[in-house]
């Protein structure tokens, strides 16, 4: 039985991706889907009936109107959402469904949500009636003033008793304002009873060990190896922290994912099942989604290896859904 309400904050985006249509060898249209990892992972937990609120900053015009309407629809509460300034951030993805690196582009400054700053949100009030606060390393990604509020929301999140997780995303486009994770999350993440990642994040923003030698061809027993080793690192350096998944992802064409996760607790290590598929639709958001179905396993008190085994389901569906949100199966 669900004990859990949860309140995810972050950015809500508008994602232009190319339709994949072409006339005379160039492509002409753009498809336009909400998203935001915060807003990915309430839109799954709505949708598998764990009660979700989002948070975000966003302007009040009918294009942010329209994004929030489809929150509301998945049945997220988006009652916290503070309607004001004046724009929404966007990203771009140059091709039709994230199947390959390095084809984002952000459009994010200046937004209304880039521009929050400490003081202006009452957290205690906020936070009151919830149980569980979700972020990213997204949010204190775009500046320092996006870090000062995630700091007084985790301070406050704390306080009040509020099991805290937080995704390691890590996008080094985005940290661009003369500030490293590693200056900036190792004080977030004290705060924190969930994380998740990968052991590549871990080191970027906690300066956990990874061996430079590890690669596509790394075979799974040897990855569970370094992700044991790591998460033991990442306990030895958060006292709060109960619970981490890391994801193994890996592509070899436009439409091939292998996916696999580990879950670690201070005293055991469990390793999924390995997914692989030639058949991608959209990967964009599969990370989400298996925070999502991270969360999901923990409010419903699944035990180690059901909770790994559901997160990496949840990621690997997601696969075959189009857009940044994810569907009701899980």
């Amino acid at each position: 039985m669900i004990k859990h309400k949860i309140l995810s904050f972050g950015e809500l985006l508008l994602r232009f991706s190319s339709s994949g249509e072409t006339f005379l060898g160039a492509e002409y249209a753009v498809s336009v889907f909400p998203g935001g990892s915060e807003a990915n992972v309430a839109a799954s937990l709505a949708q598998w009936d764990v009660p979700c609120s989002y948070m975000s900053r966003i302007p009040d015009n009918d294009l942010s109107r329209q994004a929030v309407q489809t929150l509301n629809q998945l049945g997220v509460d988006t009652v916290p959402c503070l309607m004001e300034g004046d724009r929404m951030g966007l990203y771009f993805l140059l091709s039709a469904n994230g199947l390959s690196k390095g084809e984002v582009v952000y459009d994010r400054k200046y937004s209304a949500f880039s521009q929050l700053e400490p003081g202006k949100i009452d957290w205690d009030r906020v936070l009151e009636g919830y149980t569980w606060f979700h972020w990213s390393a997204l949010t204190p990604a775009l500046n320092e003033s996006l870090a000062a509020v995630c700091h007084e929301a985790l301070d406050a999140a704390s306080r009040k008793g509020l099991t805290i997780s937080v995704d390691l995303n890590y996008r080094n486009k985005l940290w661009n304002y003369g500030k490293q994770p590693i200056a900036i999350m190792p004080k977030l993440l004290q705060y924190c009873d969930v994380v998740m990642g990968n052991i590549w994040a871990a080191n970027k923003m906690l300066g956990t060990s990874v061996l430079e030698t590890l690669g596509r061809d790394t075979a799974p027993d040897v990855y569970y190896e370094h992700a044991k080793e790591s998460a033991q690192e990442m306990f030895a350096s958060l006292s709060k922290c109960k619970h981490i998944a890391y994801t193994f992802r890996f592509m070899d064409s436009a439409t091939h994912n292998l996916l696999y996760g580990t879950y670690h607790t201070r005293e055991a290590d469990f390793i999924s099942s390995i997914h692989e598929t030639n058949n991608v639709v959209d990967r964009i958001g599969s990370g989400d989604a298996f925070m999502a179905g991270l969360i999901y396993a923990l409010v419903n008190d699944k035990k180690g290896q059901e909770i790994i085994d559901t997160a990496t389901a949840a990621g690997f569906k997601k696969l075959f859904v189009k857009g940044d949100f994810g569907n009701g199966n899980i």
